[in-house]
């Protein structure tokens, strides 16, 4: 077993796990009750870790994780002259759906 990496939160270890494990990757998340003991322990030893069971999967692993961190944003202008970032696919000032 290989330590890929720490995810900031549960929410955000268990979604890498998730895109590894869709991606063939055989992964695990580890340390994710340990936010409890934080103040206890350095705050940094409480985040929860993603592991990979075959070690030999790591170049391709990091290759998915890359991909998620980066996922590149889009920009778009509503006909009603907002522009429009991120992943949202309607209008926030006027509701319209982001065009084809």
């Amino acid at each position: 077993m290989l330590r890929l990496t720490r995810a900031p939160n549960i929410a955000i270890a268990a979604l890498w796990v998730d895109m590894l494990r869709q991606a063939g990757i055989d992964a695990s998340m580890q340390r994710y009750f340990l936010s409890g003991v934080a103040g206890e322990i350095p705050p940094d030893q409480c985040l929860p870790e993603i592991w990979l069971i075959d070690d030999e999967q790591e170049p391709r692993a990091r290759a998915v994780l890359k991909d998620l961190q980066h996922i590149p944003q889009r920009r778009w202008v509503c006909a009603c002259g907002e522009r429009v970032e991120g992943g949202f696919e309607s209008c926030w000032r006027c509701g319209r759906f982001m065009p084809a």
